[in-house]
Order: structure tokens, then sequence, then C-alpha cells
């Protein structure tokens, strides 16, 4: 009986243990994420970052079931892919990586509660959709994860329809996050939303008035400190529109925000450094 007890005590302690051990990783990809994102000096996380994701995946092969870990991998991935990128074979792969470990989070998370959730590309539309109406407040990490995810594989993929064809389900699953908390992430699910809705002119289909009340919703979240939205409002609607005048008011409001005060002084350097050029190039575009 004793030998029994004692065994017991002993699978009781490497099981604590062991979840120790995944917290502690979660923890460090946290840590590491909030560092990066109040970063102030962009090169740096760039150079430094690639040997950062080399050990997330060494954590992620040695703890693959922690969500929590893999919703860190993929921002991580996802962020750099998006921001610091610019080979579109380098921004695929990477994209899909960012893709791969939001969608195992996902199926991990939601088990064989949501078949259709995980089964996402094979599903139909609307087999889909009814997957993600299952989802409450509580899932919201996990689903903004897939859906910023997802986003970033079809920009990096926009020459192919095959991708292109994944945008509906991948709205649906912003949309989603929008219906549970459109608060969410001071304004940066609307201003995935805006993006999107600018992907095509009136002309082709696209609905630029819902874009713009997205963009001006993601500002109206953030007290107007979302610099990632002002910069898509400007570049990805004023243009779209040829609306110079708001085009220019927009950028220059960004160069005026302080990137202390904001919620990522990383992203809000980086979207000054575009404001500027996009600035000095709007002569020739308009």
């Amino acid at each position: 009986m004793f030998k029994k007890v004692f065994i017991i005590i002993c699978i009781a302690a490497l099981s604590a243990c062991g979840q120790l051990v995944s917290n502690a990783k979660k923890e460090f990809a946290d840590d590491l994420s909030a560092a990066i994102v109040q970063h102030d000096e962009p090169e740096t996380v760039k150079q430094a970052l690639p040997a950062y994701l080399i050990l997330i995946d060494s954590m992620v092969r040695g703890d693959d079931e922690n969500i929590g870990l893999l919703i860190s991998a993929s921002r991580l991935y996802a962020s750099y892919a998006s921001v610091f990128v610019e080979q579109p074979e380098r921004k695929k792969k990477l994209s899909q990586r960012a893709f791969v470990y939001a969608h195992r989070a996902l199926c991990l998370h939601v088990g064989n509660t949501n078949v259709a959730a995980c089964n996402l590309k094979q599903s139909s539309y609307a087999r889909y959709e009814d997957a993600l109406k299952k989802f409450k407040l509580e899932d919201i990490d996990v689903l903004f994860t897939l859906g910023s995810a997802w986003a970033g594989v079809v920009q990096a993929n926009s020459s192919d329809w095959n991708a292109v064809a994944e945008l509906p389900k991948v709205k649906a699953t912003i949309e989603r996050v929008l219906a549970l908390n459109p608060d969410y992430s001071h304004g940066d699910v609307h201003g995935y939303m805006g993006v999107m809705q600018s992907l095509l002119p009136p002309a082709m289909g696209g609905k630029p008035e819902l874009a713009k009340q997205h963009f001006e919703n993601a500002l109206a979240v953030s007290d107007r400190k979302n610099p990632m939205a002002l910069l898509m409002y400007a570049e990805k609607y004023a243009r779209l529109v040829f609306d110079r005048e708001l085009h220019d008011t927009l950028l220059k409001e960004l160069l005026e925000l302080d990137p202390a005060d904001t919620p990522s002084r990383l992203i809000t350097v980086i979207a000054q450094t575009r404001a500027r050029t996009l600035l000095a190039q709007a002569d020739d575009y308009f």
C-alpha cells in the first residue's frame, strides 16, 4: 500500500512540475512579446528576433499542446513577417508558420466540441460560419490569433487565387471577434476589417465606406492612439478614394503621436517612418 501511495505522489509531483515548466515557457514567450512591442529601435529588434523565433520553435517542439505558447509563437511569427520581411517567399513561409501555430492552438482549444472550426479549410463557408457562432468571449484570444495569422497568409499570397478565395472565411473569423468584443486589442480588430474592406475599389465590388467606418471605430476605441489604424486608414482607404486632404491629415496626426503614450512603441516608430515616406510620395500619387 505504501509503495502505491508513494508512486501516486511521485506521479502527481511530476505532473505538477511539468505544468510549472509549461507555464514558465508561456510566461517567457509573453514577456518576450511585451519587451519587443515596447522597444523603440526597430533595427535592433529586426536583427535579434530571428534567433528568438527559433528558440520559440524549440519550446513548442517540447510542449506542442501548450495553447498559450502556441498563441504567443503565432503572434511573434505573424508580427515579424508583416513588419520586417519584404522578400515574398520568406513572407509566405513565415506567415504560414504563424498560421500553423494558430490553427494548432485553435484545434487544441476546441477539442472535439467544434470539429468544423478546426477543419476550417475543408468546411464549407456556411458550416464554418455556423461553427464560429459557438465561440464565446473566453475564446477570443485564440480566435483573434487565428484570424490575424490567416489574414497574413492571404496577404502574403495575394497573387494566388486559392489563398484569396479564403478571404471570406478570414473576414467571418474577424467579424466573430468583433461581435464578442468590439474593443478588443485597442481597436486592432476594426483595423483588420478596414484593411480587408479596402482591398478592392468600388468599381470591382469593394466597400470603402465600410472600411472608413471600421477605421473610425478603431481610432475611437484606442482614443486615436492606434498607430496602425492611422497608417492603414491613410494608405488603404484615403489613397483608394483619392482623398488627399484626409490622407495628409491622418499621417500628420500619426507623426504627432508620442510612442511612449501608445500601446506599442515599436509599432508606432515603424508606422511613423512609413508615414514620412507616404507624405513624401503624396504629390506623385495624387
